[in-house]
C-alpha cells in the first residue's frame, strides 16, 4: 500500500521504497501513467511539489520525500449532470463504481443525450460537492446490468485506462444462457466483426477482432432447459458475451438480437463482480453488484459466492 492524505486541492504521496531512486518524470510517466500535456501543465502551472518545494523534475525520489500534486482543483465537466437515482457500491477521492440498472446506456451518444449512468453520476459528484469531468472506464449494453467503473480525474483515468488494456481488472459476469453444456467450464476463442447486415449486430468474423471469453457452468434449470454461467473476458469487444455464446448454440435467455427466447424484458446478463488494485493507494478493491431486476431474472442465487 501507499500511504496517501489528502489536503484541500492537493493530495500528499509518501514515497514508498519501492520508488526510491526514480526520476520524478518517469514516475509520472511510467507509474502514474500521466500523459505529455498533463505533465506539461504541471511544471509550467507548478502544481507538483516535493517536499513543499517546486518539484526538480530531472532528480530521482529520496526516502521520505512528500510529493504533493494539486489534484482536486475544479474542472467543468462537459457531461449536463442529470438527477437519477443510482447505486454506489464504492467511492472515495479518485473514482466510483456504480450498480447500473438495465435499460440505460453507459454514456450519451449525441451530446443531447442526458439520460445515461454518466449524466446521473456526474450529477451525483457535483451534488457531493465536486466539480468534475469524470469518465467512465468501460461500458456495459443498454440491456444489460452491473458494474460500471468511473474516474473522478484525469490522472487516475489514464491509469485505470492501463490497468483495463493489461488486464489488470477483473469482471466477472452472471448470465443464464439456453440449453445443457457439455461441460462445465470452457473458454471461446473466436474473432468477432461487425455485422454488415445489421446496424448494431455483431457476428464471428475472420477478419474481426481477437475476443476470448472464460466461462463456468455453476447450475442448470433443468426444467426451462437454461444454464446459470459465470464469464470472465480476456478482451471487451462489443457484445461480446452475447456472440460467443450465439456462436456456440447457447445464447442468452431473452437476448432476441442473437437467438434467445424472449422469456425476460432483457438479456439475462449481470456484471456481478469487479476487482482491481487502486490506483492510487494500492488497496485491493472488491465489489459485488446486487441483482436489481422485478421480476428477479437471477433468483435464488448468492452472488457473495463467486
Amino acid at each position: 500500500m501507499i500511504k496517501t492524505e489528502r489536503k484541500g486541492d492537493w493530495i500528499l504521496l509518501y514515497t514508498p521504497e519501492k520508488w526510491v531512486g526514480i526520476v520524478l518524470e518517469d514516475l509520472f510517466k511510467t507509474v502514474l501513467f500521466a500523459s505529455k500535456k498533463q505533465i506539461h501543465l504541471y511544471k509550467m502551472e507548478k502544481k507538483v511539489l516535493i517536499n513543499n518545494k517546486p518539484a526538480n523534475w530531472n532528480l530521482p525520489l529520496q526516502k521520505e520525500d512528500v510529493i504533493k500534486i494539486h489534484l482536486f482543483h475544479p474542472v467543468p465537466s462537459t457531461i449536463i449532470p442529470t438527477f437519477m437515482d443510482i447505486d454506489i457500491l464504492y467511492e472515495d477521492d479518485h473514482l466510483i463504481i456504480v450498480n447500473k440498472k438495465p435499460f440505460i446506456d453507459t454514456h450519451p451518444n449525441v451530446a443531447e443525450d442526458t439520460a445515461t449512468l454518466l449524466n446521473g453520476t456526474a450529477f451525483h459528484v457535483l451534488m457531493n460537492g465536486e466539480e468534475r469531468q469524470i469518465k467512465h472506464i468501460h461500458r456495459l449494453d443498454r440491456d444489460t446490468s452491473g458494474c460500471i467503473l468511473f474516474a473522478k480525474h484525469e490522472l487516475v483515468g489514464n491509469m485505470l485506462d492501463y490497468m483495463l488494456r493489461e488486464r489488470k481488472i477483473k469482471r466477472t459476469y452472471i448470465a443464464l444462457a439456453h440449453g445443457s453444456f457439455p461441460a462445465k467450464k470452457g473458454t471461446i476463442n473466436k474473432p468477432i466483426g461487425r455485422d454488415r447486415h445489421h446496424a448494431t449486430r455483431r457476428r464471428i468474423s475472420q477478419n474481426g477482432k481477437n475476443a476470448i471469453t472464460h466461462y463456468k457452468v455453476i447450475a442448470e434449470q433443468k426444467k426451462e432447459s437454461l444454464s446459470l454461467i459465470t464469464c470472465s473476458l480476456d478482451t471487451g469487444r462489443t457484445h461480446q458475451i452475447r456472440v460467443h455464446l450465439s456462436s456456440i448454440g447457447h445464447p442468452l435467455a431473452g437476448d432476441t438480437l442473437y437467438g434467445g427466447k424472449p422469456i425476460f424484458n432483457r438479456q439475462a446478463l449481470h456484471a456481478a463482480k469487479i476487482e482491481l488494485i487502486h490506483p492510487i493507494t494500492e488497496e485491493k478493491i472488491e465489489c459485488y453488484a446486487p441483482f436489481i431486476d422485478n421480476p428477479a431474472i437471477f433468483s435464488g442465487f448468492d452472488i457473495y459466492s463467486i
